[in-house]
């Protein structure tokens, strides 16, 4: 029996040694709401299962990688993450223009891996210079993040660059980014937005930011989405119709139920509670990613680990704004709760990266 008991607890330190178990209890709660979600919508939830499944065996090689070598090759992974990159624009498919390569297998969407490199290309770059940046370390830096951002805009794919935008601004801000940096970059994007509405954005990009100012213009059209999302979440109430019970999204009234408006779903059948749970198993693992960071004596690992955390609140900040009328519908789909393949694959692969972090420290500290 000893021999037995003995046996067990080696199994489990050898897989679960290098997990954050808190962390990973937090991601495995909103995995099983997003099924739950997905299930009672008849979504395609076994194959969500299984890209849940490819994330979490990512996540667990990931996070037996010592840091020093996840520091080492962050440059080359951020190299070679560019290249399915270009390669959408010869080979690339997509409804609303190149976002997606067909690999035969599955569709893979390229735009997601610099979520997963490009907080590792900043936090390796950032971490050797003198802090605060200065300017031409500042400089440096905006060049690694608007390459691929204008890259993704270009695809066209707004929500995605934003967050890859933010990732890299986040980093910044964390390594000690002086705030008149923030004014002067303010300053810039006021001068551009003009530019960019001429000159970059598509004719749907446009429509989606004038229907987030007037909505009830074209209520059968443009802006039928955003009612029908405000209607399934004020209709849930307080404790909701019931998992399989809503009808917003079951009559085709709620268009893209399981993708950008898979938490509208939620907040219909399990009402203003089920939101608050679920938020706040958002805020726990945000929270969890910071206080990591905190811990961390290596400067790699705290510039890494709090810029995934800060990401990770930014994809609940917009799409919660997206679905209740607050922010335009950028394609921004909830973390975990929302169907999609590369996007959860990539998310939990970069909380391997986090869970590394607390797991693997230097020697010496950077």
């Amino acid at each position: 029996m000893v021999e037995l008991l003995q046996r067990a607890r080696a199994v489990f330190h050898f897989f679960f040694r290098t997990l954050d178990l808190p962390l990973l209890g937090a991601l495995c709660l909103l995995m099983a709401a997003g099924l739950a979600v997905l299930h009672s919508v008849d979504g395609p939830v076994h194959a969500q299962a299984m890209r849940y499944g490819a994330g979490l065996a990512a996540l667990w090689g990931l996070s037996r990688l010592p840091v020093v070598e996840l520091r080492a090759w962050s440059p080359w992974i951020y190299t070679l993450s560019l290249l399915p990159l270009l390669a959408v624009y010869v080979v690339g498919t997509g409804k609303y223009g190149q976002r997606w390569l067909n690999l035969g297998v599955f569709y893979l969407q390229p735009s997601e891996l610099l979520k997963l490199s490009l907080p590792m290309m900043m936090a390796w770059y950032l971490h050797k210079q003198p802090l605060p940046p200065r300017p031409r370390a500042v400089l440096t830096a905006a060049v690694l993040i608007g390459g691929p951002a204008v890259l993704i805009l270009l695809q066209p794919n707004l929500g995605t660059a934003t967050l890859v935008t933010a990732s890299g601004v986040f980093a910044l801000l964390l390594a000690g980014l002086r705030w008149w940096w923030m004014a002067v970059a303010l300053g810039g994007l006021s001068v551009a937005a003009p530019l960019a509405w001429f000159g970059l954005l598509r004719q749907y990009q446009k429509d989606r930011v004038l229907t987030f100012l007037y909505p009830e213009n074209d209520p059968l059209g443009t802006g039928w989405n955003i009612i029908q999302s405000k209607i399934a979440i004020g209709s849930g109430g307080m404790h909701g119709k019931g998992w399989g019970q809503g009808t917003q999204a079951t009559l085709d009234f709620l268009p893209e139920y399981t993708t950008d408006f898979a938490f509208s779903v939620l907040a219909e059948e399990f009402g203003w509670v089920g939101v608050a749970v679920v938020l706040s198993l958002f805020l726990f693992v945000t929270a969890r990613c910071l206080w990591i960071a905190s811990q961390s004596r290596c400067g790699y690992s705290r510039l890494l680990v709090g810029t995934t955390g800060l990401v990770f609140f930014v994809y609940v900040l917009v799409n919660g704004g997206m679905i209740s009328g607050l922010l335009p519908v950028v394609g921004v789909p909830m973390p975990l709760i929302s169907y999609g393949g590369t996007s959860a694959v990539s998310l939990l692969a970069s909380f391997g990266l986090v869970m590394a972090a607390r797991q693997h420290q230097p020697v010496h500290s950077t």
